[in-house]
């Protein structure tokens, strides 16, 4: 149990998939304007992220090891991937028309969102057991929601600033504050080991 704590709060904290890790910036940065857009992006990157890790571990340990063919991992975790996302894009469509239109071209990027993909090569390097997997799958997940709608609270806080200086409105002042918070979560790096 020790274990599986430690794996989620490395993936959540310590080990940020985007302050520390530097993956899936692009829909970190496009779509943290607002954070019930920010939070549509989280919910369903964590389902992906969810989901990815149940297939590609049943993929990876019982058809690609016992094949010999782990040199195709990476394509095989794409396919998943790419399925998974246009199974999202498909519900959100439905269930929330305007959530789908605020994500716009950022949810089918999550098929090329490298966290997504870091996150199941990760769990395949690491030889993690279906458990560990599904752990790190959700702090990374989680942790992916928490820098987000982080960054978009800030940035709809900033929006109202009417002091800032021209030349730092919009995406500067983004890259500014999302380079602070991962100076930020430097802070976390001794908490596991």
């Amino acid at each position: 149990m020790e274990q599986l704590f430690t794996i989620f709060i490395s993936a959540l904290l310590v080990n940020n998939f985007v302050l520390s890790k530097f993956l899936g910036i692009c829909s970190f940065l496009g779509v943290s304007k607002k954070t019930e857009t920010a939070k549509g992006m989280g919910m369903a990157v964590t389902f992906v992220m969810l989901l990815a890790s149940v297939i590609t571990f049943v993929l990876n340990k019982y058809i690609l090891i016992n094949l010999h063919m782990e040199y195709l991992s990476i394509l095989a975790f794409v396919l998943v991937i790419a399925a998974l996302v246009q199974f999202v894009e498909i519900v959100i469509k439905k269930t929330n028309p305007g959530l789908y239109r605020s994500l716009g071209i950022f949810l089918p990027l999550i098929t090329t969102n490298c966290a997504v993909l870091g996150m199941v090569n990760i769990n395949a390097d690491m030889g993690y057991t279906f458990i560990q997997a599904i752990v790190n799958a959700l702090g990374a997940a989680l942790g992916y929601t928490l820098a987000i709608v982080i960054l978009a609270g800030l940035r709809e806080r900033m929006e109202e600033n009417t002091g800032m200086p021209e030349a730092f409105k919009g995406l500067p002042i983004s890259l500014v504050t999302a380079g602070i918070m991962s100076i930020a979560f430097l802070g976390f790096t001794g908490l596991v080991g």
